[in-house]
This record gives C-alpha cells, sequence and structure tokens, in this order.
C-alpha cells in the first residue's frame, strides 16, 4: 500500500511516500481501507511537538470502512463505516484502536468525516472538559479560519456561548460572519484588546483559544475576564516562548492549560473518544454540527495539500482522499 511518511530535519520536514505492506490488526484493533484524512498543521511545524533526527509516519486521523477486526473487537466490524484520530492515516490502510474509533453518521459524506476527529474533539476539550466555556459567555479565537478556529465556533454555537474571532482576511471573516461568528477583528498582529473589551462592555472574554503562538499570547491574557481560562493549541508563528503576566494571573484568578493528545494514555484516549461520542456526535448526526472542509486533494497530492495549507488559503480543513 502507499503511505506518507515525514522525515525530520533540523530545518526541513521531508515527504516521502512509501510503499509499504498492509498490515495486521492486532487484539482489539481494526484495519481500516481509508477514505479521506484530514490535514493538521502542527504535524508538519518543526519544535514543539515535531522534533528534529525523526521519521514518522504521517497523519492524525481518518475515516473509512473496516475491513478487518482483530481478536476481541465487539463494536466494530468489517463493512464498518468509521472515523477517529488513527495515526498514520495519510495512507491507503491505517490500523485503529477500536475504543479510538467512532461510527461514521448517516448523511456525513466521507470527506466530512475524515475533517472531523481531531479537531472536534480537540474543541469539546478546550471549550467544555478544561474550558468551562457556559451559555451566555464570550469565546475569543485566534486564526478563527483554521480547522480547530471553525470547530471552536461550531461548539460554542451549540453550547449557546458568543464569539469573537481574529483573522488577517476580511474576506475569511466574511465566511465565518455568514455561519455565526459575532464579532469579526480584522488584524493579524497583537492588537485586538480594545476590540475585545469593546464587545464584552469592558469586561473581557471567560475562554480564549489561541491558535497562533506565542506572539499572542500576552494579548490574550490581557483580554481576559475575571476567571477566566486560555487554551493553548497552536503556534502557527513558531514563537515558543512568551512572557506571564503574572499579576494579572494573580489578581484575576486565571487558567492557562494546553491542549495536546501527544502524552496521553490509551486510557486518556479511550475515555475522550467515548465522552465524544456521549455528547458531541449526536450533534454531528442531526447536523448541528458539521465540518467545513474548503478543499480536497488526492492522496498522491499531499505535497501540493501541505504546499495549500501552509499558504493559509483555506477557512476551515483541507482533505485528502485515498
Amino acid at each position: 500500500m502507499h503511505a506518507w511518511w515525514m522525515n525530520v530535519t533540523e530545518s526541513e520536514a521531508k515527504l516521502e511516500l512509501r510503499d509499504v505492506p498492509v498490515p495486521r490488526p492486532g487484539p482489539g484493533q481494526l484495519l481500516v481501507r481509508v477514505r479521506a484524512a484530514g490535514l493538521n498543521r502542527g504535524e508538519f511545524i518543526i519544535g514543539g511537538l515535531v522534533k528534529p533526527g525523526t521519521s514518522k509516519a504521517l497523519g492524525i486521523e481518518a475515516a473509512g470502512e473496516v475491513v478487518e477486526a482483530g481478536a476481541g473487537c465487539r463494536r466494530f466490524q468489517p463493512g464498518a463505516r468509521v472515523m477517529g484520530r488513527f495515526p498514520g492515516g495519510l495512507a491507503e490502510f491505517v490500523l485503529a484502536n477500536e475504543a479510538e474509533a467512532l461510527p461514521v453518521p448517516e448523511g456525513l459524506t466521507w470527506e466530512e468525516a475524515g475533517a472531523l476527529p481531531t479537531t472536534y474533539m480537540v474543541a469539546q476539550d478546550m471549550l467544555t472538559l478544561q474550558g468551562g466555556l457556559a451559555a451566555g459567555g464570550w469565546l475569543l479565537v485566534t486564526g478563527v479560519s483554521s480547522g480547530v478556529g471553525v470547530a471552536a465556533l461550531q461548539v460554542a454555537q451549540a453550547i449557546g456561548a458568543r464569539v469573537i474571532g481574529t483573522s488577517g482576511s476580511p474576506g475569511k471573516l466574511a465566511k465565518l460572519q455568514a455561519l455565526g461568528l459575532d464579532v469579526a477583528v480584522c488584524t493579524r498582529a497583537p492588537d485586538f484588546h480594545s476590540k475585545v473589551m469593546d464587545a464584552t462592555g469592558g469586561v473581557g472574554v471567560n475562554l480564549v483559544v489561541n491558535n497562533v503562538g506565542g506572539s499572542m499570547f500576552a494579548e490574550c491574557v490581557r483580554c481576559l475576564a475575571f476567571q477566566g481560562r486560555l487554551a493553548t493549541v497552536g503556534y502557527v508563528d513558531g514563537v515558543l516562548k512568551a512572557e506571564i503576566d503574572l499579576q494579572a494571573l494573580h489578581a484575576k484568578r486565571l487558567v492557562l492549560f494546553g491542549v495536546s493528545n501527544k502524552m496521553t494514555t490509551p486510557a486518556h484516549k479511550a475515555e475522550a473518544t467515548a465522552q465524544f461520542e456521549r455528547e458531541l456526535l449526536p450533534l454531528v448526526a442531526t447536523g448541528k454540527l458539521r465540518p467545513l472542509v474548503d478543499r480536497v486533494f488526492p492522496l498522491a497530492e499531499l505535497p501540493a495539500a501541505r504546499g495549500y495549507m501552509e499558504a493559509d488559503a483555506h477557512v476551515g480543513k483541507i482533505v485528502v482522499t485515498a
């Protein structure tokens, strides 16, 4: 089968299309014929979670049909439509732990299913599990046009919260306003504090989702209300260090937290999957949550898909079909 790998040096992440054997599922595993997989920018950023001198199979989410179920599998059998956070998903076949697989609701296309697991599970983690966002609250999302940004916008709307989003593109903001973005701030600079305060009546926001990185960190802290929370989920700016206003942290009783799946245990992953299936998958099934797919590329054209992503031309998710 064909599978994409990435070889990382100090300065470059090189893509390689390999011809490798189709794997066989072990106990509790599913062999999935991949139909679609979402791209995620963090996979390609050197530093942070991607270390120089490493080589890895690409892809962290996918959707497809179960071909073979390993010993002990009970929920899914051959022919079942599944999706999930499946490492190595940018390939024709992928092994998936059954405990981390989700059923694909009727009416969801393969492209939408491939775009859904990572961003919407991350959004649930940030907004409800750690963020405590409630109906009537305010959410600020930097880089709101990203896949995670759009998912956060939609989940916040489902909760009944209001959303402020930043982007350097008026066109992207207009598209998201049509989808319900409450306040659009057109900027790529850390200069949005006054507009956030104007929108919130001088109170600030209850939660910030920082997709951009360290260059926005201090401004995000300034925008927080009393007992506000700040989620760090990305650093596309490449800035991995930032100063913390300890006085604000202390006086306003702030909470700063990160969102990553890298160091979670299999038990953590299984529980997160089950919680998503209980709480948010029904909203996907009814159409209340639906991934925004910007563009689709065939598997052989992953380098072009990566280039499109790094050009920052998309709104929502880029998907690769196998």
